[in-house]
């Protein structure tokens, strides 16, 4: 009589166990690559035989058809059995589900190694790479119960509890990507001049910068073609990857205690074959050698493809602004401009704001920089306006965005009115974007910081971007907007890129868009993604993106509108007048529309389709590029 009953705990035991045998195996793979995966079974009602069973020694194999065909002749056994051990059988124990916990996974930085975007029925979809289903169609978590908690959950968050396919790819992936990782960067000798090679090279010339070799490695790829066609550019491009300048000093200061601090300083002129450098100042942190290099890179590709032929070049410090008295950053900008002053001027290099650098910080750089200069040299680009003619020269860049956008939708023979737009950031940039966008009647609906975003349904207004701005000024959490509008929320620790949109402007910093938020934009809908910060999207990101057709205007052409104010202040017909809102506004678009035409012009005489996601980018680094060795060819090397 209990022999059909033990045939379906058998069964289940062994499907348990065949499950726990494939865990250890896979435990062993991992182990040797020094990662540790945890697989932890909850007390519960288990057949005595299986806990007692030796699994390290038994062989892991797949149920085979005869396994399969016995468990149903065991299930038509018990359907034929009498009531009387039916009701037995259903008054036994319920047997606890297994439980799988997974401990110290890198922090989960390989979540979503395991899934992609492809269209399916002319839907942008994220499909599982295992099983190559999409959504609700592989819900079920095979190591255990998900519960009614995760049947809310949206395709994209039950693919990230669908452990059995994580684990299979990350088990496949794992001889290929985490070896090679541990291992020592090594790169062979050059041999044959490819734009493969010129990535190895810069490689292994700067192993640890990482945003660098990512800057290089976009550049590169998008210059493949032209490469291919003239290996000459590959001297060029080789030449133009080393800086011709890089500054690296101390900045000692003194805080309102009378405390000595010391931070880092960095100034790398890239590039200077079409004129004097012209880039930012970044007082943030996070800054390094790394990212110095990376935005004095992107800054002589965005130059160059300006109407404005000038250099390239970017710099700060380690510094962080926040929470400091005016009195304590005047004397660090006053210290960081002792050594630097030497290597700036008019014709040499004039620095610019950026992150964590405003009007404030470039009043007293150019104040300290007068005085040990000794004379007043035009102005750095971007103090306020009564010392040079441009009067919107920190709207350029936000406003400049939105031209750009304008251009592409034109294109399209679409507009922005009433289109739904996420913002990220919300510092100058994302605040003059928001003002553009709410004047040609879109409904930007987003704001970040460095702790969550801030969502308003109703969108913003002039009104809520002065409180906005209010906030940000009194250094207040953006959290304190929606204690005055109830429809309105803020998210911890989280991005805007999951709210539907039709467009998204990325002006917070770099990388800030991973793989995990390109996916969340393709299924909010956005179908353009405007950068105003230099780099936003990680690799992983760009290619979710280019999948699923999603458009991208890089920073290098969208973000020129700062280029071009600063060129209208230091230009000495300009200095002689003040410019009104609607003229500076009118020579803006211009230079606008010139930069879109160029990028587009550049990618169609190299194959690209103008209706392709990748066209801008490619365009604007082959222009760029273009303009830049014709440049440094005609001055021979140098």
């Amino acid at each position: 009589m209990l022999l059909p009953a033990s045939g379906v705990g058998m069964n289940s035991a062994m499907d348990d166990m065949n499950l726990i045998q494939q865990a250890q195996r896979h435990h062993l793979v991992v182990r040797e690559i020094g990662e540790e995966i945890d697989l932890e079974i909850g007390a519960g009602d288990d057949d005595p035989s299986f806990g007692n069973t030796t699994l390290i020694g038994a062989s892991p194999r797949e149920s085979s058809a005869e396994e399969h065909s016995e468990s149903k002749q065991s299930m038509g056994m018990v359907s034929q059995l009498p009531n009387d051990n039916q009701d037995m059988s259903k008054t036994q124990p319920t047997k606890r589900k297994k439980k799988v916990v997974k401990r110290w996974r890198e922090e989960w930085a390989d979540t979503y190694k395991w899934a992609y975007v492809d269209v399916k029925d002319g839907t942008a979809r994220i499909f599982c790479s295992v099983c190559r289903e999409y959504g609700r169609k592989h819900r079920r978590n095979p190591y255990g119960n998900e519960g009614s908690r995760n049947m809310q959950m949206s395709a994209l968050e039950e693919h990230n509890n669908s452990l059995l396919h994580k684990e299979a790819l990350r088990l496949q992936m794992a001889s290929k990507d985490k070896l090679l990782l541990e291992k020592p960067i090594y790169v062979k000798a050059l041999v044959s001049k490819t734009a493969g090679s010129i990535v190895e090279a810069a490689l292994k010339r700067d192993p640890h910068e990482t945003e660098f070799i990512q800057s290089v490695h976009g550049a590169v790829n998008a210059l493949e073609r032209v490469i291919a066609k003239n290996s000459h550019y590959v001297n060029i491009m080789e030449r133009l990857l080393e800086a011709e300048r890089m500054i690296v000093f101390r900045v000692p200061w003194v805080d309102d205690r009378g405390e000595t601090h010391v931070n880092r300083g960095f100034r790398v002129q890239f590039n200077q074959a079409l004129g004097p450098c012209r880039g930012g100042i970044r007082f943030h942190p996070s800054m390094n050698s790394s990212i110095a290099k990376f935005l004095g890179f992107e800054q002589t590709l965005k130059n160059a493809l300006s109407p404005y032929k000038l250099g390239g070049a970017a710099g700060g410090s380690d510094f962080d602004p926040r929470g400091k008295s005016d009195n304590e950053i005047m004397r660090f900008c006053q210290s960081f401009m002792n050594e630097i002053y030497r290597y700036l001027g008019p014709d040499r290099d004039l620095p610019s704001e950026e992150m964590g650098v405003g009007t404030r910080e470039m009043g007293y750089l150019f104040g300290q920089y007068r005085r040990l200069a000794g004379h007043f040299q035009g102005s750095f680009t971007g103090p306020r306006i009564f010392w040079s003619g441009s009067s919107l020269r920190t709207e350029a860049t936000g406003y400049g965005l939105v031209f750009f956008a304008q251009l592409i939708l034109a294109d399209m023979n679409k507009e922005l009115k009433g289109l739904r737009c996420v913002v990220s950031g919300s510092g100058k940039i994302a605040m003059h974007v928001l003002e553009k966008l709410i004047a040609y009647g879109a409904v930007p609906i987003t704001v970040s910081d460095s702790r969550g975003y801030l969502v308003d349904e109703d969108g913003f207004d002039y009104m809520k971007i002065s409180f906005l701005r209010d906030i940000k000024a009194q250094q207040r959490s953006l959290r304190d907007y929606s204690k005055t509008y109830a429809r309105s929320k803020y998210y911890d620790e989280a991005k805007p890129w999951n709210e539907r949109c039709d467009l998204a402007f990325a002006c917070a910093t770099q990388n800030e868009i991973d793989q995990s938020d390109a996916m969340n934009l393709v299924n909010s809908g956005c179908r353009i993604l405007v950068e105003g910060s230099n780099m936003p999207c990680t690799s992983e990101a760009v290619e979710v993106l280019r999948k699923a057709n999603v458009l991208i205007a890089p920073a290098m052409a969208a973000g020129a509108g700062g280029v071009v104010a600063g060129e209208l202040e230091l230009n000495h017909e300009c200095n002689l007048m003040h410019w009104s809102p609607e003229d500076f506004e009118s020579k803006l678009q211009e230079a606008m529309k010139q930069t879109y035409q160029r990028a587009i012009k550049a990618a169609t005489d190299f194959g690209h389709q103008k209706e392709s996601p990748e066209a801008l980018v490619h365009g604007a680094v082959i222009s760029a590029f273009l303009t830049l060795a014709q440049a440094m060819t005609d001055q021979g090397c140098v």
